[in-house]
């Protein structure tokens, strides 16, 4: 089956190489000409324009678009319709909000076009692992790809599926990070604590690895958490900033709109946004407020 691609990312790429080897044809289009390359190199096809995209395929196409959620999927889609005919399908594999999903397909489908919105997961492993994805659209379209989805996957029939009509794969890949983000921070609050014990000489390194087999809190993240432990016990050089791509932010809201209580995904939401404040107003605060009412001691710079 024919594909084309754009945005040629480590992801991008990976899942192009994951499709070659599985005998589809993948057309690939990046800003970057050295993505572009690499794609040849490897043995697809790598193209400079959107028209050359568009002319490599047979119709119906069916163009894959990895790009940054919001803005972006919009303008590639508006440069991508006067280059396509009726039938042709988008496919926005991207994380975007679930609503924008749902307004695209609106818009699309009575000028003719079919969209599909596919959660992904599996970052730069998934090359060699698969791919999960969680998939919303019509039906018939979404049989009619499932060749892409079979050669993406761990194995033909695990780790992907239809979850409901268009909107719906990103709305669960939007759950799945929020998971995700709780679980980081459990993981992340849990060996701070065994690091700030001095006393027994823990070793987070070998901990890990121990937690990993036949432990009930074993996961893929743990071994990954494994991994870069090993690499750098201490964290040495690190700085205590993580950024959130916005599903987080989305489940949050959700969760609220939907009147459903969700404390660990927001407030992992929370230590995030804190995470970036160079000047903590917050916690200063706090430690004048003790000191005012109970006379304790506040640190000075």
């Amino acid at each position: 089956m024919e594909l084309g691609l754009i945005g040629l990312g480590k992801m991008g790429g990976n899942m192009a190489e994951r499709l070659r080897r599985a005998g589809h044809k993948v057309v690939g289009f990046d800003f970057s000409a050295d993505a572009v390359k690499r794609l040849n190199d490897a043995g697809s096809v790598g193209v400079s324009s959107l028209e050359d995209l568009v002319k490599n395929l047979q119709a119906p196409r069916a163009i894959w678009i990895m790009v940054p959620a919001g803005d972006p999927v919009d303008q590639t889609i508006a440069k991508l319709k006067p280059l396509m005919e009726k039938g042709d399908t988008f496919i926005d594999g991207g994380n975007s909000n679930y609503k924008d999903s749902q307004r695209r397909y609106a818009q699309l489908k009575p000028q003719g076009f079919e969209f599909v919105d596919v959660g992904t997961s599996g970052g730069i492993w998934g090359i060699t692992e698969g791919y999960s994805m969680m998939v919303g659209g019509d039906v018939e379209v979404i049989d009619r790809l499932r060749p892409i989805f079979e050669a993406l996957a761990p194995t033909k029939d695990t780790g992907w599926g239809r979850t409901g009509p268009t909107g719906a794969g990103h709305f669960v890949k939007m759950v799945h990070n929020g998971i995700e983000y709780g679980l980081m921070q459990a993981y992340a609050e849990g060996f701070s604590i065994m690091n700030s014990k001095h006393a027994l000489e823990l070793d987070l390194t070998q901990i890990a690895n121990i937690w990993r087999h036949g432990s009930v809190v074993r996961s893929w993240l743990l071994d990954l958490t494994s991994d870069a432990l090993k690499k750098n016990p201490t964290l040495e050089g690190l700085e205590p900033y993580v950024p959130d791509s916005g599903e987080g932010r989305w489940t949050v809201f959700e969760a609220i709109d939907l009147n459903v209580s969700a404390p660990v995904i927001t407030e992992s939401l929370i230590r995030r946004v804190r995470s970036r404040e160079d000047d903590n107003f917050t916690d200063r605060m706090l430690s004048v407020m003790r000191h005012e009412f109970g006379g304790h001691a506040v640190k000075k710079t």
